[in-house]
């Protein structure tokens, strides 16, 4: 395990051990437009200052609520909190997601936490993508669903002709709110599914824990599965429309 990624596991306990007792009444206040175009309220903000002090001395970061922060040649993309509004419903569907870009502009480490479960997912050259728990210093390959019943459908409430054309060829889905943490999931469901305009702290961290799979990225959407057959067929619903 790299420095960096023991690190981000620091800071991913830290924000849990915040939060395992109840949210703070302040937490649920919205602050105001973050970098990212969406509200930032103050559960965001307690997280994004763990990551700061976790890992201010490994680059420059590039936060979804603040924007830039500090100075270095790499540059880390961190989602806070991925799933915000699960996380102020008090869904647990919710996590973390971090990416670490390199002085060669490659992405050469990522993690996604989720804070509901403790599940945490992390990815880098030496180690592969590997899988394990907070507050455990056991680590595997990821769990795998071979014959996963249903996929995850981000968006899906903006796309209802989709909807009906996925029930139509039995594609079964779920749609829990938090893009980074159902990439992450990628391998145990039938396919991870998103559609609409997509910003680089949603996708940087999960699309890195896909490696291996089937991914389709595209200007509107983005596909992942364990099968081929699976995500041509989704995209071939896509281009139907």
């Amino acid at each position: 395990m790299t420095p960096f990624i023991a690190a981000c596991i620091k800071a991913n306990e830290e924000i849990k051990e915040a939060i395992q007792d109840g949210f703070d009444a302040s937490w649920f206040e919205k602050t105001e437009v973050g970098a990212g175009g969406d509200m930032s309220s103050k559960l965001d903000l307690m997280a994004e200052a763990i990551f700061v002090k976790y890992l201010g001395s490994f680059g420059q970061i590039e936060s979804e609520e603040s924007g830039i922060i500090g100075e270095g040649e790499a540059k880390i993309i961190i989602d806070p909190i991925d799933g915000s509004a699960n996380a102020l419903s008090l869904f647990p569907f919710y996590g973390t997601s971090v990416a670490k870009i390199n002085e060669e502009g490659l992405l050469d480490a990522a993690i996604v936490c989720n804070l509901g479960n403790s599940d945490i997912f992390f990815t880098t050259v030496a180690d592969g993508i590997q899988q394990g728990k907070l507050f455990s210093p056991t680590f595997h390959t990821p769990h795998t669903a071979p014959h996963a019943e249903v996929g995850l459908f981000e968006k899906a409430y903006a796309n209802p002709t989709l909807v009906a054309l996925l029930d139509q060829e039995k594609l079964k889905f779920r749609a829990p709110g938090a893009i980074a943490l159902s990439l992450a999931y990628a391998r145990s469901v039938n396919y991870v599914l998103y559609m609409g305009s997509f910003r680089i702290y949603d996708f940087a961290a999960g699309l890195a824990l896909c490696e291996g799979l089937e991914v389709i990225v595209e200007e509107d959407y983005v596909i992942v599965s364990k099968e081929k057959a699976i995500a041509l067929k989704i995209e071939s619903l896509i281009k139907s429309i």
